[in-house]
């Protein structure tokens, strides 16, 4: 956002607030256009700025607390307000108005009560962008819309692809799977999987000759945090002594496992056969929300002697996809429509609009803490790290919780204390800037094609790309691998 102004927490809010961001959008052309309101002491006028290859609509996002507030728009110098919003007769003509509500249910279960009220992020560790699907954030006759025959082909000639393609051709020529004893340190493995840079490994229990579950970054950020809510640092002796068996045996992973309505994941371990389809594979993954499904083969009928072949992940079967579709990308006419089109992704809200699934943003001074409560709380697998102009400058991910066993880190640090600036330093070279990120920051435009995000996630190591705003960087959304084959496979 330009300017302090369009952040109400640094003009009016205190120590505590709770900021809510939200898009106000005018969707009828002009040659500029501003907002005010209430919430500007109607003397401020903050700046919109059109939308990426829509010149028509025009958009601003701003933080603003629970409540009621009233706005109008200046269009080329004229007082203006939106017929199709809600709108009341006040002190000033016509104004729009907008009631802001805090979701609390959702805001009690993602902060841990070890989340003290003096920290100096109470704002940006209480505070997620709450999001809509952006077919609702554009008017419709702005953007190209696809027929629901073209989609209903689209969809089709995809399922059919995956129904008829089996894992084993996921398998590349050469290349090596890493799996860990059950019996092994916690320690040992947490340093396997940095040395190793990976963030999963399948579990092979010797006494019963399988495997039998999986070892992720999740499983280090549940220790961390259970011994950060016990007020002690982790130590080298208390990840020597446990084992990853002991660990899977515990309340803590028991939790995990348990999601809202008190239903259960499956403790058996999701794997996946060499021949079996595509389809079935990535619908595994998503029912299940895990992030790889080992490929095992065994050569009895009754399961002795498995010998695991690969971890099959949704980018690997997006990478086939890409790749048959590449020179008859006609065949599927919904890879052309911009992504903003679609009902895909996670994006911040239009003003007005109701609530989906959070997506949460923090700035580069929160705690640690906060990060990782957001990953295990409100399930979500990456952060965007924004400035006070909610520009992008980096993205924390699960996985770079690995980057604490680097120098044995993880034994003097505190949770509470490091920031997410100092965490992203782990896993940076030496004396790289803050924020030149490389390959770590995936981005794309809302008005970029859904082709061209597909091919970009298709890259090895890339989860979820981080849509901004041209120019300013601006995080308007997220999309996932998961996002995109759940709207493929719907």
């Amino acid at each position: 956002m330009s300017g302090s102004g369009m952040d109400f927490g640094r003009e009016s809010g205190g120590a505590g607030t709770i900021l809510t961001p939200a898009r106000f959008v005018w969707p009828y052309g002009g040659r500029s256009v501003y907002l005010s309101g209430s919430f500007t002491g109607w003397s401020e006028h903050w700046p919109m700025t059109p939308v990426e290859g829509c010149p028509t609509v025009f958009q601003t996002i701003c933080s603003l607390p629970p409540g009621y507030h009233q706005y109008k728009f200046i269009v080329d110098g004229e007082w203006r307000h939106d017929e199709h919003q809600p709108f009341v007769t006040g002190n000033y003509g016509i104004v729009n108005t907008v009631l802001l509500t805090r979701e609390p249910d959702y805001n009690s279960a993602v902060l841990s009560p070890h989340m003290t009220s003096g920290s100096s992020m109470d704002v940006d560790n209480e505070t997620f962008q709450r999001v809509v699907r952006v077919s609702d954030s554009i008017p419709h006759e702005s953007l190209p819309m696809i027929s629901e025959a073209d989609l209903e082909v689209s969809r089709h000639r995809i399922s059919v692809f995956l129904s008829t393609h089996m894992a084993y051709e996921l398998l590349p020529e050469s290349g090596k799977v890493i799996a860990l004893d059950v019996d092994l340190p916690v320690k040992q493995a947490f340093h396997i999987l940095y040395e190793q840079g990976i963030s999963t490994a399948p579990l092979w229990d010797f006494s019963k000759g399988q495997f039998v579950g999986v070892i992720s970054a999740l499983d280090f950020i549940l220790i961390l945090r259970e011994l950060g809510n016990h007020g002690s640092n982790l130590t080298e002796e208390e990840l020597q002594k446990h084992t990853i068996s002991a660990w899977k045996e515990t309340k803590l992973y028991l939790n995990k496992q348990t999601i809202e309505h008190g239903k259960t994941f499956s403790k058996r371990l999701v794997q996946a056969g060499p021949d079996e389809n595509l389809k079935d594979v990535t619908l595994k993954i998503l029912q299940n929300r895990v992030a790889t499904v080992p490929v095992i083969h065994s050569i009895s009928d009754d399961g002795s002697y498995p010998q695991l072949l690969y971890l099959a992940s949704l980018s690997d079967i997006l990478k086939l996809v890409c790749r048959y579709f590449r020179h008859s990308a006609s065949s599927l006419p919904i890879l052309q429509s911009p992504v903003c089109s679609l009902p895909l992704g996670t994006w911040v809200p239009k003003i007005g609009e109701s609530n989906g699934q959070p997506l949460a943003i923090l700035r580069p001074n929160a705690s640690l803490s906060a990060a990782l409560n957001l990953f295990v709380q409100a399930e979500v697998s990456s952060i965007p790290i924004v400035d006070d102009n909610d520009s992008l400058l980096d993205v924390y991910s699960r996985s770079d919780i690995t980057a604490l066993a680097k120098d044995k880190i993880y034994t003097h640090i505190n949770l509470e204390e490091m920031t997410i600036h100092q965490a992203l330093q782990l896993g940076q070279e030496p004396y790289s800037s803050y924020g030149a990120t490389g390959q770590r920051c995936h981005m794309c435009l809302r008005s970029d094609s859904l082709h061209k995000v597909m091919e970009r996630l298709a890259k090895p190591g890339v989860r979820r790309v981080v849509i901004v705003e041209a120019g300013s960087k601006r995080v308007e959304g997220i999309i996932s691998l998961g996002d995109i084959f759940r709207f493929l496979l719907s």
